[in-house]
């Protein structure tokens, strides 16, 4: 197999991810690999993450854990407010050309800090640029609930027009309730 080519399809990802989530509310535990091996695995043979997770920087949010996945299985980039610029579409472009990924998941989250800060009104200092870029693309009077919505399905459009148009790769958006542990896909 070529290093690079997809291991798994943006179906299969998806039914992985869906797995690791229900196994995670069922058990409450993160129960993949994470010891020296796959440690000493990854370091020499590389990573083949199935899929990558776009998410916010809220410490509360663990993709790893939220979908019971080990080390070297999912490509997660992180930024307050799950925002998408220009480093996050290098880095996306980068897990999908040189690492075979084919399912991209933005993960919104339930009470998101920078979702409440952008609702509570301007902000100043470099803040500001995050709740600007949410403010511009959510519905105006929007819920807290209606917010996350609104700014994960805004990433999901900057990511199928700064990235090339493939067939073969999936983008999804997602919100991870942080009370109950599930995620929930909104397509």
């Amino acid at each position: 197999m070529n290093e690079h080519a997809p291991r798994y399809s943006a179906e299969k990802a998806m039914e992985m991810l869906l797995e690791g989530n229900r196994e995670y509310l069922r058990t409450g535990l993160h129960s993949t690999e994470i010891g020296e091996d796959i440690r000493l695995h990854t370091a020499t043979k590389g990573q083949f993450p199935y899929a990558v997770i776009i998410t916010c920087s809220d410490s509360r949010v663990l993709p790893t854990a939220i979908f019971n996945a080990g080390i070297g299985e999912l490509f997660v980039i992180r930024s307050a407010g799950n925002i998408v610029d220009g480093c996050a579409l290098g880095s996306v472009e980068y897990a999908i050309e040189h690492l075979g990924c084919r399912l991209v998941v933005v993960l919104g989250h339930t009470h998101c800090g920078a979702i409440k800060s952008t609702l509570e009104g301007p902000q100043e200092g470099p803040v500001a640029y995050i709740t600007e870029e949410i403010r511009a693309h959510i519905r105006e009077n929007a819920t807290p609930d209606e917010a996350c919505v609104d700014n994960v399905n805004n990433s999901i459009s900057k990511l199928e027009k700064g990235l090339p148009k493939r067939d073969d790769v999936r983008y999804a958006g997602a919100i991870y309730d942080i009370e109950k542990g599930s995620v929930r896909f909104l397509d």
